[in-house]
């Protein structure tokens, strides 16, 4: 009787250990949540992106007011019509 109780603390042991320190045990299950916390972090941030790029895709294929604003604004495009003003500021 006292044999099997000593096996089976010592077995019980054997298990928390494993539980605590071993390889897949809760030192690692941490790790990997910690890891997941960042990864759905990441992909919001990825995912408001997209959103904005969908949306300026989606409105450069509607209309020509947006190409005309990137040109003016990207490229410094003016129309035939218009003057331009440079101002330098000190």
């Amino acid at each position: 009787m006292r044999t099997g109780i000593i096996l089976l603390s010592t077995l019980l042991l054997f298990m928390q250990y494993t539980l605590w320190f071993g390889q897949g045990g809760f030192p690692d299950a941490w790790k990997l949540q910690k890891a997941v916390e960042v990864q759905r972090a990441d992909n919001k941030l990825l995912e408001k992106r997209n959103t904005e790029l969908q949306a300026e895709v989606l409105d450069l294929k509607q209309g020509l007011a947006a190409v005309e604003e990137h040109a003016r604004y990207e490229l410094g495009m003016i129309r035939k019509d218009e003057i331009f003003y440079q101002v330098i500021e000190e």
